[in-house]
């Protein structure tokens, strides 16, 4: 039934009308109808709310789940500062927050167990800790989604804030029995002692919440610093990168061999890896400060934690249930959950408060606050930047009310630097609590160095380090900077080492011509390729040759399935590198596109411009000479190119082009007929070969990019290459002829062709 106790108490009233019990007494019994029919009513409204429950359970984990990803990528990339990489400040992050944090905000629901109490004032622990773990993700962010995050985050904050407040007041937190309630009658009711512990569970969540407020003017406080800090960061890269391309500059007609691409990844390196704007942000004061408070928050809710369960293990100083509020069993899984988010999440701001170690402390840089931070206040102030509040036009005064806005803004932004830079030197002096801790890990550190180490530092090391790129001029905080990238840089390049493509390797060092020769044969101005006019419209590109000569050689008849399938492996390895070199250098987009869906449909449909290779395998006369089979082969392949080139314009005619191009050379190099597969394998390599040469051009070009944000990974692209290269180029570099070329020729197979065709 839907209301059982308000239909069992009318019973009773029913019953009690039979009785001998005065009218008086019924009729007083009878008041209390309403209340207990609202009581239930109350009740069933309720029900949801266990449902609900399980939703911020579930909200809670993934917002763990994605802050546990973030430690396992910090510690397989070996970046103890913790990049924020699955966890940013973001709409969605947002969104999962909102729903985690529904306990505190919750304003009427009652929380009257133990475990009612620490679950909700845990929700603002946990809080803590997630804009802990928030601020380094701050720095991948433009102007606009800077602004437009920390707002959203800020009024998510000051509403918590705001609604704690206001359970504080009303007695939620901290479970206070109304002033009308005697307590005398609340012991009666539960049949024990009671004992008021409203002033504890009070004070943990003023705690929580100063906490929260202050990482929250923390967060606020570094976004003003973070854009102009990149701005600074910036400006010393382009710098350092002009000065390495002046130097490249006088090198210019030389190979870039490996010691000299190894030499160039290292420079670059150093400077995405200490100019990275989360790393910048994880070695600012205030990510250090906010870790402080979070493992301060981690420590008060541990207490919290072994209060409460003292509380449970003796009932007899509480009255309630541990757990009795609308949520039922769901407040204790919340409890868990969010206490594990807690534990899990306060690793990351903890190793941060170490990422800047180094620094020299002072009294006087104790005290002194860089421009920087405050830099953006003074552009809003004095007008380098625009504010929307000065478009505000009144249809009265309007000069005067201009004048009052100005005066105004003025007054606040003033008030704002002040705040910014005590802000500033709070989070300086937060930034002490760990100095003694900081001082043990250092003196271990010396202590190792000096039982464990080889040697001084290396002259190299001395001139690498002035590619460490530093919003100040920490001079210890850029050696152990540099120490740590250095060593990451090695250990990354030693294990793509043992990813080297095998097959390429070998097809490479086995190839029995070392001058090109493969490639001559497709200049469309030698006498030998009279391609039409139409055809010639068309540019190529090396993957596309490569695909179109790999189509043929494995459609030709009477191959040995072993030699067919390991020139496609080997091609498939080495098409990787050659579309990476074509889109490094931005050779010919429109072809690259063409030969990559022409590429999928040969490797995995085993098709070409839609026709099954099987099919046009059959049409063969297999019963002839080797010979004549290979070249009708070559001749079914001229005529559907030259048939898709007749039915019009677009991708399918590019790889036509080039099938036609490619079959009628072949046709009439008839001295290529007697071994056409060994012949197309050869050129296949041959033009790998050469697209290759210009590997070390890539792997340069890879390690530097305009955009701050993508610097590191765009290096780290360029070191895998170079490990897993290292060999190929320089077999290139020592067995193979390769011709004395201007270097901007190189990438161009068409340069190729005319250059090998020459006098």
């Amino acid at each position: 039934m839907a209301f059982n106790n308000t239909i069992e108490y009318l019973d009773l009233m029913d019953r009690l009308n039979r009785t001998q019990i005065p009218d008086d007494v019924v009729r007083n019994l009878r008041k209390f109808n309403a209340t207990i029919y609202e009581s239930d009513l109350e009740k069933k409204y309720g029900e949801p709310l266990e449902v609900i429950g399980y939703y911020i359970i579930f909200a809670s984990l993934c917002c763990i789940i994605a802050t546990g990803f973030d430690l396992v990528h910090g510690f397989r990339s070996k970046k103890l500062w913790f990049p924020v990489k699955y966890f940013p400040l973001n709409a969605v992050t947002l969104a999962g927050i909102t729903v985690a944090m529904k306990l505190p905000v919750d304003l009427s629901g009652s929380m009257p167990g133990a475990v009612d109490q620490v679950a909700k004032i845990g929700s603002i622990a946990f809080m803590c800790t997630i804009m802990a773990n928030f601020l380094p993700s701050l720095a991948t962010m433009n102007s606009n989604e800077l602004l437009t995050n920390v707002i959203a985050l800020s009024v998510l904050v000051i509403t918590l804030v705001v609604n704690i407040c206001i359970q504080i007041s009303t007695g939620v937190v901290g479970n206070i029995p109304h002033k009308e309630f005697d307590i005398k009658l609340l012991e009666r009711v539960y049949n024990t002692q009671y004992q008021q512990n409203e002033f504890v569970w009070i004070g943990i969540a003023i705690l929580n919440v100063a906490l929260l407020l202050l990482l929250l003017i923390i967060l606020v406080s570094s976004s003003f610093a973070i854009l102009n800090s990149k701005q600074i960061i910036e400006l010393k890269y382009q710098e350092v990168h002009e000065k390495a391309l002046i130097d490249d500059l006088h090198s210019t007609g030389e190979l870039l061999t490996v010691e000299k691409l190894h030499q160039q990844v290292s420079k670059y390196w150093i400077m995405a890896g200490s100019g990275s704007p989360q790393f910048i942000s994880a070695c600012s004061v205030t990510t250090t400060a906010s870790g402080v408070i979070c493992v301060l928050t981690f420590l008060l809710h541990l207490l919290t934690m072994l209060w409460t369960i003292a509380l449970c293990v003796e009932p007899e100083t509480n009255p309630t249930k541990s757990y009795d509020s609308p949520y039922k069993w769901s407040t204790f899984g919340i409890f868990i959950v969010q206490s594990i988010g807690i534990i899990l999440g306060t690793v990351a701001p903890f190793a941060r408060c170490f990422a800047s170690i180094s620094f020299k402390l002072s009294i006087k840089s104790m005290f002194k606050v860089e421009k920087y931070w405050f830099q953006t206040l003074l552009d809003w102030k004095y007008g380098s930047i625009s504010l929307p509040l000065l478009r505000i036009s009144f249809p009265f005064g309007k000069h005067k009310s201009k004048v009052v806005i100005r005066t105004l803004k003025n007054v606040v932004l003033h008030f704002c630097i002040i705040l910014q830079v005590v802000v500033v030197v709070v989070c300086k002096i937060i930034v002490l609590v760990p100095f003694p801790l900081t001082i043990c890990l250092r003196c271990l550190k010396w202590l190792f160095r000096a039982v464990f180490s080889s040697g001084g530092e290396t002259n190299e090391n001395t001139e690498q380090r002035k590619y460490v790129l530093q919003v100040g001029n920490e001079h210890q905080l850029a050696e152990s900077t540099l120490k740590r990238l250095l060593k990451s840089l090695s250990e990354l390049i030693k294990k793509s080492e043992k990813k080297e493509p095998k097959r390429l390797l070998n097809l490479i060092k086995e190839n029995p011509n070392k001058n090109f020769q493969g490639v001559r044969m497709f200049d469309k101005d030698d006498h030998h390729v009279q391609c039409s006019p139409s055809k010639v419209e068309y540019q190529d590109c090396w993957s596309l040759t490569a695909v179109t000569l790999t189509t043929i050689a494995i459609t030709l008849p009477n191959i040995e399935k072993a030699k067919r399938d390991s020139l496609l492996k080997s091609v498939r390895q080495g098409l990787e590198y050659v579309t990476l070199v074509e889109e490094t250098l931005d050779l010919n987009v429109s072809i690259q596109n063409a030969a990559k869906i022409l590429w999928e449909e040969v490797d995995f449909r085993h098709k070409w411009l839609g026709s099954k290779l099987k099919k046009i395998a059959s049409q063969v006369n297999k019963g002839g000479a080797q010979v004549d089979a290979n070249l009708q082969i070559v001749q079914l392949f001229l005529k559907k190119a030259t048939s898709k080139i007749e039915k019009g314009r677009g991708s399918p005619n590019i790889c036509a082009n080039s099938m036609s191009c490619v079959t009628e050379s072949i046709i009439r190099d008839k001295e290529s007929h007697k071994k056409l597969f060994h012949e197309l394998s050869s050129r296949i390599t041959d033009i790998m070969a050469a697209c290759l040469t210009n590997l070390p051009h890539a792997i340069a070009k890879k390690c530097h990019t305009s955009v701050i944000e993508k610097r590191e990974e765009s290096v780290k692209v360029a070191a895998k290459l170079l490990g897993e290269t290292k060999k190929i180029i320089n077999i290139l570099q020592e067995d193979y002829d390769i011709p004395n070329m201007e270097p901007k020729d190189l990438p161009f197979i068409d340069k190729w062709c005319a250059y090998l065709s020459g006098p």
